[in-house]
């Protein structure tokens, strides 16, 4: 893993003014504006410690945790926990063939560092509880103990009108089943959903326009790690109307069953799921006002949640987390199931 050391006189003075109020997903630099080739030219081997939260570099990290387009630009994602970096330290080793990129570990004074996390060659940044306090953003530390700056991992892609069609097979590794999420503006939501589609196996996830940004904090806690696990593209319906032609994939989406409008909409079932085993699909779920937006019914195939209780519909990332169950892949299933 490649470790850097950052010098906090490289970082200008951030105004908390243009700190960015909403978390959607800003369009991203191809380069990051961040001139990683001069950064061996700032590392203070000789700094130990940050004890000061007017300290430049703390500002550059709370901006990495506030602004969706500062993030980006430089490339950078604060994760604030033991168990999200625990989580991502672990998928690291199991696949190593999607590197992770750690900038700096900030570990609380006196904190115990993990046995299981491998950092017989990783730098440390001690800093204290105030300096923890305010880059977490959380009112209790008391289950902090770290944060690390990472490179937001190459397996995510901003998609823009420029791509060639042939580009999606460099998307996902296995496009069998992937997660399309439409608008899903809560963070906690979306992290939700992607630790679902982690967890069963699903090969990748495709966020349309209105979606929050899946490195923002709230999304990053609830994930667990996942945003940097699962192959992740940000684009439009002609890049998803691409990849469906690529690899003519079936699109369905969650919609509840009462709709007023006479739509033909499936029942989710182990028939009509088994029926789908060998075709690949994406699986579009709206947002949680709104629901799904008119190009994605008109373009889905209408599937709802067999519900014998009055209630007109369920959260998005309680439905999204039946669904992406109901339709793992096979391979995944047996796994599950032994």
């Amino acid at each position: 893993m490649n470790i850097c050391w950052i010098s906090p006189s490289y970082f200008p003075q951030i105004k908390a003014s243009i700190l960015e109020p909403k978390t959607k997903i800003q369009p991203i630099c191809s380069k990051p504006d961040f001139p990683t080739e001069k950064i061996e030219s700032f590392l203070p081997f000789n700094v130990k410690s940050i004890t000061s939260t007017s300290n430049p570099f703390v500002k550059h990290c709370l901006k990495l945790r506030q602004n969706s387009s500062y993030r980006h630009s430089h490339g950078s994602v604060l994760v604030v926990g033991s168990t999200p970096i625990r989580e991502i330290y672990s998928f690291q080793e199991r696949v190593p063939e999607r590197p992770i990129t750690l900038d700096c570990l900030l570990v609380l004074d006196e904190a115990h560092i993990h046995e299981d996390l491998n950092l017989q060659s990783v730098s440390l940044v001690r800093i204290s509880s105030m300096v923890m306090k305010k880059l977490s953003g959380l009112q209790s530390i008391d289950s902090i103990e770290m944060i690390a700056l990472m490179k937001i991992p190459s397996t995510f892609h901003s998609v823009d009108d420029e791509f060639l069609e042939e580009d999606c097979s460099t998307w996902f590794k296995n496009a069998h089943r992937v997660l399309v999420l439409d608008g899903i503006q809560d963070p906690g939501n979306l992290g939700t959903l992607l630790r679902s589609a982690m967890a069963f196996g699903w090969g990748g996830a495709f966020l349309l326009p209105g979606c929050c940004d899946p490195f923002n904090e709230k999304a990053l806690r609830a994930s667990r790690g996942a945003s940097f696990q699962l192959p992740l593209v940000s684009g439009d319906w002609l890049h998803l109307d691409a990849l469906r032609n690529h690899y003519n994939m079936k699109i369905l989406a969650a919609h509840p069953a009462n709709d007023q409008k006479p739509r033909r909409i499936s029942r989710l079932t182990r028939d009509f799921t088994d029926s789908l085993a060998d075709k690949p699909l994406c699986l579009v779920l709206g947002s949680e006002g709104g629901g799904l937006s008119e190009r994605a019914k008109d373009s889905s195939e209408l599937v709802s949640i067999p519900m014998t209780g009055e209630f007109e519909s369920l959260n998005v990332s309680v439905a999204g987390g039946i669904l992406l169950y109901m339709l793992q892949p096979e391979n995944h299933k047996d796994l599950s199931s032994g």
